[in-house]
């Protein structure tokens, strides 16, 4: 059984995150033997919504196992009476978990200046070669002009040790990142004076593909949605104000 990879940090959010219908404890013997057969971590064997069926997760992956332990099964969960995307709400709160181990410092943000409030946040997984991430960021003040802060991570989709990763490197050690990160996605060439400062690309990198994410931009909405491709600043404030407007899952 093969699993992507998992953030630590999302545990404690994770098991806060839901109410859920079954409360069946899960027994010492069940939980050895599903850590020692998968290599999953004992607190990541919980209850499910469904009596009766234990939840497990490995990395950035889900599923399900019988409460003895026997027999186990992959899919997502769907509560049919509300339409209650089970699993999927698993994976968003996962997903907002692991973007905020980086912390503020470790992104580039582009938000609205007063009198204009920032209402949103969208995280925007980015290649400065993109042309997609291109023509986003040359509507960066469409963007804050509806309300919406957009922070970057790097995704430099051509990998370690290309042009592009040190495009990114160089715009992440400049005196003036933001400055910086408008004039490389113009075409320009960023270059870095004396020795690469410490950065996050590569963690960026790693988190990106650890994430599922393998083109640019890539968005993540502030409930944990993905979506892959540039949104027009209208198309992505009307989505926003959709989200925003759905039942967030209860807490239990």
């Amino acid at each position: 059984m093969k699993f992507s990879r998992l953030a630590a940090a999302a545990l404690a959010i994770l098991a806060t995150g839901f109410s859920w219908a079954a409360e069946d404890a899960v027994s010492d013997a069940t939980r050895d033997r599903l850590v020692k057969a998968l290599g999953i971590k004992p607190e990541n064997v919980r209850p499910s919504p469904i009596a009766g069926i234990l939840e497990i997760q490995h990395e950035r992956d889900f599923a399900y196992v019988t409460a003895d332990g026997k027999f186990l099964f992959r899919g997502d969960l769907v509560n049919l009476e509300n339409g209650e995307e089970l699993t999927e709400n698993r994976r968003r709160v996962d997903r907002l978990a692991v973007l905020s181990t980086f912390g503020d410092r470790k992104y580039i943000e582009f938000a609205p200046s007063p009198p204009v409030v920032a209402k949103y946040t969208v995280t925007v997984f980015t290649d400065v070669d993109c042309g997609y991430c291109r023509k986003l960021h040359s509507e960066i003040a469409q963007y804050n002009a509806k309300g919406i802060a957009i922070r970057y991570a790097f995704y430099p989709r051509s990998g370690p040790d290309t042009e592009s990763w040190r495009s990114a490197e160089a715009v992440w050690c400049s005196a003036d990142q933001q400055k910086a990160l408008t004039e490389a996605k113009s075409g320009a060439t960023i270059k870095i004076k004396g020795k690469v400062c410490e950065n996050p690309i590569a963690a960026e990198y790693e988190l990106a593909q650890s994430l599922g994410i393998r083109g640019t931009p890539m968005l993540v909405l502030p409930n944990g949605d993905i979506f892959p491709g540039y949104l027009p600043p209208a198309a992505l404030a009307s989505k926003l104000a959709e989200v925003s407007a759905k039942k967030a899952p209860t807490k239990g």
